[in-house]
């Protein structure tokens, strides 16, 4: 009977040994950093199949993740920086450009790059083509 409640005993201290390390509290974690994400880009994208085109200086929009510091934003068309505004709401930013003249008759790849408040960043783009004359 001693024999038994020694056993338990020590069972009993091991488990609870066991189960300090699953409820250690890590302050020094680090919060789990989510890329922005680029959505509802209006113009449509160039396809060689449907070969749609859009019109020089065209308007454009998209959407990035309301978590983006938007001071990071970029857009740029042909690697050329493009000017932009951005309106912000609380789930998301709104990006506004328009097409540059200058690039009438060309393929034109439009990147995007942004930085979350986190510190992770992400980049997309968008491949259009835009009608000549």
């Amino acid at each position: 009977m001693k024999k038994n409640l020694i056993v338990k005993s020590a069972l009993l201290i091991i488990t609870l040994l066991a189960s300090i390390n699953v409820f250690a509290y890590e302050p020094d974690k680090e919060q789990e950093c989510k890329k922005p994400r680029f959505t509802d880009f209006n113009l449509t994208e160039y396809n060689s199949s449907d070969n749609v085109q859009v019109a020089p200086e065209s308007d454009f929009f998209f959407k990035v993740s309301a978590f983006v510091d938007p001071t990071t934003i970029k857009l740029s068309a042909k690697k050329n920086p493009l000017n932009f505004t951005v309106e912000s709401t609380s789930t998301f930013h709104k990006v506004k450009a328009k097409i540059p003249a200058a690039l009438t008759g060309q393929f034109v790849r439009i990147d995007a790059s942004a930085k979350s408040v986190l510190g992770c960043d992400n980049q997309h783009g968008w491949l259009i083509k835009v009608s000549g004359f």
